[in-house]
């Protein structure tokens, strides 16, 4: 069958995301041409061609991965894994000269040991390229060009190629060696509760490595969060190049640049993480969109009559020191009432505590999850005078 007839046949996709962002990925799987969407617990799976595939990787500011299901089948021990590994003609997608990585993750499996579910499955992809002439692929737990993931439940188990590569989040301009408090992607989620749109005045009062703040100024530019990076399908076999470069242009078209006096600000106590926010702003091609201050958020005065106030606060699983968050917590709630009536401000936090320090009582709270903290994202709108009962912040 000639490339093109594969690449727009229709075939199942997952997309993983944050957990607490699956309704707003779902949304977001639609307007880029998603068919069928269903909502999971931490993803969302999608019906749709390899086009498909090509344009989410590159264009979706939520999912963290988008994974390729090959099979799905009942299983009851590690030969059936085997089995239906091998079943498997892995040399229609991918060639022996790429290095392979499999992952393994099971919910209520019964099996005993999952390393060595996932040895077999490896064995199974490795020895059917032999049977079929090939050499066995390389492994490369590292860097691989290919990685298989498997999700074993009780009783079935999905295979999938993955077509992202590096995962989503990583969107080029931030150096992941180090250890950050927010992901790219759970910032664009942040984003998208909080209602914030590129008309409307942003600010991050506690902004760190500044990734509020870019991914605003990434959407304000109407900029595909995957257009300086590469994907893991462009090393598959039915990597089709022009198909590719014709998404990439059209993304190119729709990037907006900055017509006016930037309307996203971000500060922070700190001077080295305002040094470093400014250096991600610029490699992501967006630092004329945002207002760069090195503040304390006791001393800051609202930059506009009217906004939102986002930010990921310190606390106790970042900032150990209790006496700190007693004095710090309070002033945030100080300084809202002084300087920010009419904004909504919004602050996401593992600290359950968070709104009875700040002495603001919350409109919303929505749950999520960074990483495998259990969070809320705590909306206020601010009223000039006092802080009585409004009407609901709009979902």
């Amino acid at each position: 069958m000639p490339l093109l007839a594969y690449l727009f046949m229709s075939e199942t996709f997952f997309a993983p995301c944050p957990r607490g962002l699956e309704n707003a990925l779902a949304s977001e799987l639609t307007l880029l041409g998603a068919i069928a969407p269903q909502i999971l617990p931490g993803g969302v799976s999608f019906q749709g061609n390899l086009s498909l595939a090509y344009r989410t990787n590159l264009e979706s500011r939520l999912a963290s991965r988008v994974l390729w299901r090959v099979a799905q089948r009942t299983y009851r021990n590690e030969h059936d894994l085997y089995t239906i590994a091998h079943d498997i003609n892995w040399t229609r997608y991918f060639s022996a000269e790429r290095t392979l990585r499999v992952d393994l993750t099971a919910t209520r499996s019964p099996l005993t040991s999952l390393s060595f579910a996932t040895l077999r499955i490896k064995d199974a992809i490795c020895d059917r390229f032999r049977a079929e002439g090939k050499s066995r692929p390389s492994i490369d737990k590292q860097s691989p060009d290919v990685r298989v993931y498997a999700y074993l439940s009780d009783k079935d188990v999905a295979l999938y190629l993955d077509t992202s590569g590096e995962a989503l989040f990583k969107r080029g301009y931030r150096q992941h060696s180090e250890e950050a408090p927010l992901r790219e992607n759970l910032a664009a989620g942040l984003l998208m509760l909080s209602c914030w749109g590129p008309d409307i005045p942003l600010l991050d009062p506690m902004c760190g490595s500044g990734t509020i703040a870019i991914e605003a100024a990434l959407i304000a530019a109407r900029q595909a969060p995957g257009l300086h990076r590469s994907f893991g399908f462009q090393k598959l076999n039915w990597f089709d190049g022009p198909t590719w470069q014709r998404l990439k242009q059209k993304a190119r078209d729709a990037v907006r640049s900055a017509s006016s006096a930037p309307t996203i600000f971000a500060s922070d106590i700190s001077e080295s993480a305002i040094e470093r926010a400014k250096t991600y702003a610029t490699r992501a091609g967006v630092a004329d969109r945002i207002t760069f201050s090195t503040t304390d958020v006791r001393q800051l005065e609202a930059p506009a009559l009217t906004g939102i106030w986002l930010t990921n606060p310190p606390y106790g699983i970042r900032l150990e020191d209790s006496e700190t968050l007693a004095a710090l917590y309070p002033a945030f709630g100080a300084t809202l009432k002084k300087h920010f009536s009419n904004w909504h401000a919004w602050f996401f936090s593992g600290d359950p505590q968070l709104p009875k320090f700040i002495g603001l009582k919350p409109e919303r709270r929505i749950p999520l999850f960074n990483g495998a903290l259990d969070c809320r994202l705590y909306g206020f709108k601010m009223v000039e005078g006092s802080m009585r009962r409004i009407k609901r912040v709009p979902s």
